[in-house]
């Protein structure tokens, strides 16, 4: 009978030892850092604070959005880089990052390289919005306008190189009108300069601009994609006036090159779960976006992908930044 109580007591012990080690190692067993290289109120924060809510329910751990702006998000993605490879930082990923890589010549770092593919966000596109001051309401009008008022239109952008960036560097390319480059540290910001009339156009991506266009802050004049979009269907593409013009767009995760598979893995399952709920689905569907459910690799193709393709537009619109 001693033998018996001395064996179930051990074997209590060892299970006292066993399950919190065996805790320790399930991931996530703490708050998970996610790094959002632009300021806080831009479309990619929003999204990104929608995706933590989910998934701070869903593994009962905080996943905590953490802005790091500066250098149109190469700031933010070196910080990332340059964090433990652990799957506790982790990244928001946009075209800025598949851009970056041609646009900048002294980048510290490669993205495909040094970063690890987690998973897909959704799709979406950018909208061409300008202040109810400014006295257009089409494209077509916009650009008689700019031609009529050369060096009077600065074109606000989140910073060099990201996608509103390239998108105006594109429609300034295919129309032949002038405007004046003005870089902010994320989109939030530039929206009060933009409403003020300070800045007479911006091409962002859809989510931050919805709810200014809807209450009439702001004034849209078309989408960048080649189709309408379904949140707003009687607004024109802008390629409806400018044949060829097409900018869509992604958003995604990354971690830091060397981060564990199943880390990755267990990570990767969750967002798409979080794509998956209907929920979040309607949310996505109110920013103007269509769920991007991937595997690792899957985003990491596509990654590549945009890279190689605005490599193509970067040189041929001649931008370049040390």
């Amino acid at each position: 009978m001693r033998i018996i109580r001395f064996c179930v007591a051990l074997l209590c012990f060892i299970g006292i030892l066993v399950v919190p080690a065996f805790a320790q190692d399930k991931y996530p067993n703490r708050p998970v850092r996610f790094v959002v290289s632009f300021a806080a109120g831009g479309s990619n924060d929003i999204i990104a604070r929608v995706l933590c809510d989910w998934l701070s329910d869903h593994f009962g751990q905080q996943f905590i959005v953490e802005n790091r702006t500066g250098a149109s998000g190469n700031v933010g993605a070196q910080s990332v880089i340059n964090s433990p490879p652990d799957g506790y930082t982790v990244m928001f990923v946009g075209p800025n990052n598949a851009i970056s890589q041609s646009v900048f010549r002294k980048l510290p770092f490669d993205f495909m390289r040094d970063t690890a593919p987690v998973g897909g966000i959704m799709t979406l596109i950018n909208i061409m919005v300008v202040p109810p001051s400014l006295p257009v309401k089409t494209v077509a009008e916009f650009i008689a306008y700019a031609k009529a008022n050369p060096g009077t239109i600065n074109m606000a952008s989140p910073g060099a190189g990201t996608s509103p960036h390239m998108s105006g560097e594109l429609f300034k390319m295919m129309t032949g009108v002038q405007m004046q480059h003005v870089p902010y540290r994320g989109a939030g910001p530039a929206y009060p300069d933009l409403m003020t009339g300070k800045t007479q156009v911006f091409f962002d991506n859809l989510p931050g601009s919805v709810e200014f266009v809807k209450t009439g802050k702001l004034r849209a004049l078309g989408v960048t994609s080649a189709q309408r979009s379904f949140v707003f269907p009687d607004l024109p593409s802008i390629g409806e006036t400018i044949p060829g013009y097409d900018v869509s767009l992604y958003y995604g995760v990354s971690a830091p090159r060397g981060t564990p598979p199943d880390v990755i893995a267990v990570l990767n399952k969750g967002i798409n779960a979080a794509l998956a709920d209907p929920k979040m689905k309607a949310r996505i569907a109110e920013f103007g976006g269509t769920p991007l459910s991937l595997t690792p690799a899957e985003f990491g193709k596509l990654v590549a992908d945009e890279t190689e393709k605005w490599a193509k537009v970067v040189n041929t619109v001649g931008l370049s930044i040390d």
